[in-house]
């Protein structure tokens, strides 16, 4: 049985829609564009390049009008290709690095950023731009390269200035990073972020006693924040302060309970005060929340030495060195189970790393045996 023909009535909307774009001019695609139309708008332009498929302002346009939709990848296509038609047409790059930077695709922005830059040196918004780039990218010496300048034009932009300061910290350039973290204590002194970040630069620059009061300033600003008293705990833990360190990891569980790196301080403080038991307890139940705390496998291999468990010290050491085999105490204290298991080969091996990586650090071994974490906003 022959299926009924459509009739004529059906391919009138597809008809109407061919005409009416077919008869689009720029000038009305921009008249679309400025009432706030950008599909209509698209649409026009569409049809001004489909007559002209070489018409690099139209294309051009035709970006501008997708990037209105958060259409980003059509847009940076366009841009791309008006572009390619003629790379002197004005502001494309800076539009292509846009849709590129909201795409989250930080390597294509910055080298559509960097274009405009060579092109227009004094260009503001360039300079900016091309610095979050670099941050997004987590480029963050380079990043603090073209934000600075774009901050100190900027001087009332505190988020800005607040990434500015972020990649300063990151990049370890902490004198930079406490500069600008003190100018937005100044504007805003009860941000407990900026108290924090200010207190990690100051530990970057082992002025300890100046990053606790920071830290106990953020304390005060956001009592029921986790991070800011594990922050606290941790700066009194590498001072050696054990008694106020676990009081402030005591808090930390009182609002997360099941917080890893509380646990596993909190177990360390417990070992150290040979609350075997007691440390055990809270070192298992911190790797079995996060599966990667490195100084927890640690510990729990020296606690299991002293009660001559051999092979699980071993199991939790070998542990500890996959998380990082840079770090020579986990070699060590593996060579010294091996070597009480009577395992002269494997303890000679272990050992033979550690004066190794010793021989590549500039740090102390000492300092490494401690098995000092880095800053808390890194763990």
């Amino acid at each position: 049985m022959m299926k009924p023909a459509l009739s004529i009535a059906a391919f009138a909307p597809i008809l109407l829609l061919a005409s009416f774009a077919q008869g689009q001019t720029p000038a009305q695609a921009i008249e679309l564009q400025r009432q706030g139309k950008f599909a209509e708008a698209a649409q026009a332009w569409r049809a001004v390049i489909a007559r002209d498929p070489k018409d690099a302002e139209a294309l051009a346009s035709l970006g501008v009008v997708l990037s209105k939709e958060q259409k980003y990848t059509e847009a940076a296509s366009a841009y791309r290709k008006a572009l390619t038609l003629n790379p002197k047409l004005p502001g494309i790059e800076l539009n292509l690095g846009l849709a590129e930077f909201k795409q989250g695709r930080f390597e294509a922005a910055i080298q559509a950023f960097r274009a405009v830059l060579a092109a227009d040196p004094g260009n503001q918004q360039a300079l900016m731009l091309l610095g979050l780039s670099y941050y997004g990218a987590k480029s963050f010496t380079e990043a603090v390269k073209y934000l600075e300048p774009a901050a100190k034009s900027d001087p009332d932009n505190v988020e800005l200035h607040r990434v500015l300061a972020q990649s300063c910290l990151s990049a370890k350039k902490y004198s930079c990073a406490l500069d600008e973290f003190r100018q937005i204590l100044q504007k805003d002194p009860d941000s407990a972020a900026a108290h924090i970040l200010a207190g990690e630069a100051l530990d970057g620059l082992q002025r300890t006693p100046e990053a606790i009061a920071e830290f106990q300033a953020a304390a005060t600003a956001s009592p029921g924040d986790p991070s800011v008293h594990f922050g606290l705990g941790y700066l009194y833990w590498k001072s050696h302060q054990y008694d106020e360190a676990k009081g402030k990891f005591e808090k930390v569980l009182s609002l997360d309970p099941h917080h890893p790196q509380a646990l596993t301080y909190l177990g360390d403080i417990e070992m150290k005060k040979a609350n075997l038991d007691d440390a055990l307890a809270l070192l298992r139940k911190a790797v079995g929340e996060k599966h990667d705390m490195r100084l927890a496998y640690i510990d729990i291999g020296a606690v299991l030495i002293q009660r001559k468990h051999y092979p699980e010290a071993v199991a939790a050491f070998r542990r500890a060195v996959e998380l990082d085999p840079a770090q020579p105490d986990a070699h060590y204290r593996l060579g010294r189970a091996y070597q009480a298991m009577g395992k002269a080969a494997e303890s000679k091996e272990e050992l033979a790393k550690v004066r190794e990586l010793h021989e590549k650090s500039d740090e102390s071994l000492v300092l490494k045996m401690s098995a000092s974490p880095p800053p808390p906003a890194q763990q």
